[in-house]
This record gives structure tokens, sequence and C-alpha cells, in this order.
């Protein structure tokens, strides 16, 4: 993968994964990407798992968190770490945005 510095936000695209639920890849290369995802009140992100590592922060909006057996309830400012296969979703209780890191890269989300 060539090396690219510069994501300019205007050019990236807001793509819909499901209703209420949106989300648009901003920097990356093979072994980071951040992502940013939209949600409207009710959406529900299902339990899932996946082989990256993943920090998720709040920017806006209040929601509720599984991480293996352990629920949250966070909102702007708050942060949350997954690590490697643990299976985690989240319920969006007021309308939000989350920012994601991801290393390394999703690839599927390419």
């Amino acid at each position: 993968m060539t090396v690219k510095n510069y994501f300019p936000g205007t050019e990236a695209k807001r793509e819909t994964v499901a209703d209420g639920l949106a989300r648009r890849v901003g920097a990356f290369n093979d072994n980071l990407m951040v992502v940013e995802v939209h949600f409207e009140a009710g959406t529900t992100a299902p339990m899932h798992h996946h082989v990256h590592e993943q920090i998720t922060y709040v920017m806006s909006g209040k929601f509720e968190f599984t991480i293996g057996d352990q629920t949250y309830t966070v909102s702007a400012g708050d942060s949350l770490y997954k690590q490697p296969n643990i299976e985690h979703g989240a319920t969006c209780l007021e309308a939000g945005t989350l920012l994601d890191v991801f290393t390394p890269h999703r690839e599927d989300f390419l």
C-alpha cells in the first residue's frame, strides 16, 4: 500500500451501513485506521467480534456498550477499548457520533 498522509474530509464518502447507522473512513494505512460512525437514537450495532484492536471515542450522543460481559453507559468524552476477538455491541440512546480507531486497518471497510 502506498503511504498517504492527508485524507480530506470533503473527499471521504459517508456510507450507510444499516438503518440509522452510517460511517465515514478517515486516515488509514496498513496498521491503523480511523472511522467516524454516526448513529440515530435507537439504532443498535449487534454483538460481533473481529481480530482488530479497537478504541472508541464518543464525540457526541449517549450509548450503551456491551464489551464481553460488562455493559457501560457512555457519553461525549468517554472512550472504550476492545481487545481482539472480544464480543461487543452498542445501542444508541441519544443520537451521536463515535470515532473508532482500529489496528490493523479494516480491509472490509475499504
